[in-house]
């Protein structure tokens, strides 16, 4: 009977305990503005509605406090209606687009649509802090887990140089780097995003049983949940939370020539004037380093060597000849600058190895001689404006277009791990290493437009962190090798880069190291192994952001390749004519960008639901009609394997097969193997044949033409055949109507190089394709802007019925319309 009573009295205590713990749990939230905030046993969590569809988790050991300003978002938390329902320990808050759920023993947190449907959830045991001293500060190392679907993917955190599109299985180390820049945002096939709030050293890796956020240093961990519905919907999401990516001038979508490095302004001038002659077209022209003399001089932000005497007058010179000049700009300085001797002494430069190695020019670096070059501190606001101030003194003040902002991770050579104690403005550099780019870029970006709002701002970078979108940058894939490796490589990294939320991205055509293919053949551009290479990759960059031919060993410019009626000569004309054709197509969807939160650079899987796209690494849509399948193997030559660091890397083999391809004629057609999504009818750009999607072909390809194809039901403007990208207005455009499907595209025009169409200085046109009755309609033109197109005529084109093919004009068009602005339809 004892034993009985005392098996009773337990269970009697055991429930009085879970009844109290119950209780307690039914208590344990307090209800805020934005959501709720619960102290657990293990941590303090708080949940942060910023609108219906986002949601930001805060997650803190408890008692600890902290404060924490982001410095990639931009949105402040709206008012946002929810309920709250408790089940257990489980608390549920619920807006109009999202529900969240709170597990008040666990701290775990799941997330799922308003229909109940689960998106993501943190895996059991998912938050974990460690304590951490952060160079005399006390902090934690943190760490997040998630549980991911078998069968979902993911994309995205940047540009990673892995020859692979899903991030599934990956471990991915996140320290920017030249060739690697991270933004650690990743979007989902179920349709949500997810934004790492951290700067530190971050690794992420996905396991079969969990994929994981862990970084070096954070006070808390936080991160931001958003439901997109797809993958145009999450990036909208990132966008709307860290800033909207404004327009680029249009000249900046034209063809752009660079080399490292133009040595005289002389030499720079008559480039430009070089392409003038030759009547291929170009808008951009870029000046690399040492125009500021010596190494000791870094990044001195003036013309002081003597081979630019006059930049003024080299500047105009390119002006007056239609063109726009960008100029390299550091985010270091040498230690006779003036910049060096105003922030040293009140301690804004960060002392670690970066380039240049030393103040001698020759190679390798002499290391008796440091150059003393340090990065600046752009976390110190008072930092970011003294760089403008000699920026706008030095450069912008003689007209120059944009900035090549090199090295803007930065560069971080002869790495010690005491490095990351060095204090910044903002703590450690530890704790704030991967939003350098960020800091440098916004620096210059806000203070230009501060400066002037007749210029857009234009800067070329090489490094990115998440929010980068909207300061008017356009990244750079880094310092990668001239090979058929690394130009496989650019696609998957470009798409993740793009589904990170920024849009705006370019490689160096041709690959920036190119000396491994100069033995034996002089400069190197007459070596078929690279011409083959140069064509193929160039054809790649015209349809990115930016089209821009860069690079070291080799020139890049058009005549070294040889002359007008040479097969490479024409292949590189012919593909720089095809990008200007495209302007009108290519600036509207600039805009589409813009006001729409829409992507350029396109991976399928963001298009069509056809599982044999998910893990594509070798097409993609650009814009959202073209499909593009780059030829991305060798077809005439012999694919070597090139090292970056090689300069003359060419082995007795390699000699051999320089020597077969000696014979090259690249006249013979070859064929390479196109995958057309499922769901739609596709027309080859290039013959206007019509094929039926969800199959694999086989395509004839020559070295001037690449796969192309345009979706059914697509409407693409062409534009006409110009020097420069503002040469001749549109108004006399081509419409190509790709019929089997409705359609629609909006034209977008403004003033083309100023910020009054933030202010509603713009107009658009819209084109609806209906299948059924065979009809385009022209709508209503909206909107106004000076210099604007009153009458125009537009050049119909029904593809299928006419012979016109390629960029070749049909002479026979369908239809002509003159065109007021009023509704205009016709039937075709």
């Amino acid at each position: 009977m004892k034993n009985a009573f005392l098996s009773r009295n337990c269970q009697y205590i055991l429930l009085l305990a879970l009844f109290s713990f119950s209780s307690l749990a039914a208590q344990n939230y307090q209800k805020t503005a934005l959501g709720v905030k619960s102290k657990l046993q293990s941590m303090d969590v708080e949940v942060q509605f910023y609108s219906p569809s986002i949601v930001r988790i805060l997650k803190s050991p408890g008692g600890v406090a902290f404060k924490k300003e982001s410095l990639s978002v931009t949105k402040k938390p709206q008012v946002t209606k929810f309920t709250i329902q408790q089940k257990g320990d489980v608390l549920s808050l619920k807006s109009e687009k999202l529900k969240v759920d709170v597990n008040l023993k666990s701290g775990n947190i799941s997330y799922y649509t308003v229909a109940g449907a689960a998106l993501l959830s943190e895996a059991a045991s998912g938050s974990k802090f460690t304590d951490f001293d952060d160079a005399g500060s006390k902090t934690y190392s943190i760490n997040q887990l998630f549980t991911l679907d078998k069968d979902e993917a993911i994309y995205g955190l940047g540009q990673q140089q892995r020859g692979k599109l899903s991030l599934r299985n990956a471990r991915i180390n996140m320290v920017q780097g030249n060739v690697d820049d991270y933004v650690p945002y990743l979007v989902s096939t179920k349709g949500y995003g997810l934004f790492w709030d951290n700067y530190s050293p971050t690794v992420f890796e996905d396991k079969p049983e969990s994929a994981s956020f862990k970084s070096e240093v954070g006070d808390c961990i936080d991160y931001y949940f958003m439901i997109g519905g797809n993958i145009d919907g999450s990036i909208a999401g990132m966008r709307e939370l860290t800033g909207q990516a404004p327009m680029f001038p249009l000249w900046t979508f034209g063809y752009w020539q660079s080399k490292e490095r133009y040595k005289s302004q002389n030499e720079l001038v008559g480039v430009v004037s070089k392409y003038r002659e030759l009547g291929v077209p170009l808008d951009g022209i870029i000046q690399d380093w040492q125009y500021w003399g010596n190494n000791y001089q870094w990044n001195a932000m003036e013309f002081l060597n003597p081979e630019f005497p006059n930049p003024k007058k080299m500047v105009d010179d390119i002006h007056n000849m239609n063109a726009h000049v960008i100029i390299s700009i550091w985010s270091s300085f040498g230690p006779e600058t003036k910049q060096f001797r105003e922030m040293q002494p009140k301690g804004m430069l960060l002392n670690f190895g970066t380039w240049p190695q030393s103040g001698v020019e020759s190679w390798p670096p002499n290391r008796d001689y440091p150059s003393g070059v340090q990065p600046y501190d752009p976390y110190n606001p008072e930092a970011r404006e003294i760089y403008w101030k000699h920026l706008d003194k030095g450069l912008f003040s003689v007209g120059i277009d944009g900035w090549w902002m090199d090295s803007s991770e930065p560069d971080h050579m002869d790495f010690k791990p005491s490095d990351f104690d060095i204090k910044t403005y903002l703590g450690s550099f530890r704790k704030v290493r991967n939003a350098f780019p960020l800091m440098t870029v916004g620096g210059v970006s806000e203070h230009q437009r501060a400066a002037s709002a007749d210029k857009r701002v234009f800067i070329l970078t090489r490094s990115a962190f998440a929010g980068q979108q909207r300061y008017g940058a356009n990244t750079w894939s880094g310092d990668v090798n001239s090979s058929w490796q690394s130009l496989r490589n650019q696609i998957p990294a470009g798409l993740n880069f793009s589904m990170s939320a920024i849009p705006y991205w370019n490689t160096d055509i041709g690959g920036f190291f190119a000396g491994a293919y100069k033995r034996g053949w002089g400069d190197g551009t007459k070596n078929p192994s690279f011409q083959e290479l140069y064509v193929r990759w160039l054809q790649f960059g015209a349809f990115t952001p930016m089209m821009r031919s860069h690079g070291t060993d080799i020139p890049r410019e058009i005549y070294n390749f040889g002359k007008k009626g040479e097969t490479i000569y024409d292949a590189i004309a012919k593909t720089i004519d095809l990008r200007y054709s495209l302007l009108p197509y290519i600036y509207s969807a600039s805009w589409d960008i813009t006001n729409n939160q829409s992507t350029m650079m396109r991976a399928l899987v963001m298009d069509f639901n056809d599982k044999k796209v998910v893990d594509m690494n070798n097409e993609y849509l650009f814009g959202k009609s073209i499909l593009v399948a780059p030829v991305v193997n060798a077809q005439y030559t012999p694919e070597t394997i090139v090292k970056s660091n090689e300069e003359t890397g060419w082995n007795k083999d390699n000699d051999a097969n320089g020597a077969k391809a000696q014979a090259v004629t690249f006249t013979q057609a070859k064929s390479t193997k196109v995958y057309l999504p499922e769901g739609t009818a596709w027309y080859d750009f290039w013959t206007n044949e019509k094929i039926n999607g969800g199959q694999e072909i086989e395509k004839a390809t020559t070295i001037d033409e690449i796969p192309l194809y345009i979706k059914s039901g697509s409407i693409i403007p062409f534009g006409p055949k110009v020097q420069y990208a503002t040469e001749k207005k549109w108004d006399n455009l081509e419409i190509r109507v790709y019929p089997g499907a409705n359609g629609e595209f909006t034209l977008y025009e403004d003033e083309n190089d100023n910020y009054n169409y933030e202010k509603g200085a713009y107009s658009t046109i819209t084109f609806k394709w209906n299948e059924q009755t065979k009809t385009l309609t022209v709508g209503k033109r909206k909107g106004n802007f000076n210099g604007m197109i009153k009458n125009r005529t537009f050049n119909i084109v029904l593809v299928g019925k006419q012979k016109g093919t390629g960029m070749t004009s049909s002479t026979n068009f369908d239809k002509i319309i003159s065109y007021d602005g009023k509704e205009k339809s016709v039937k075709l």
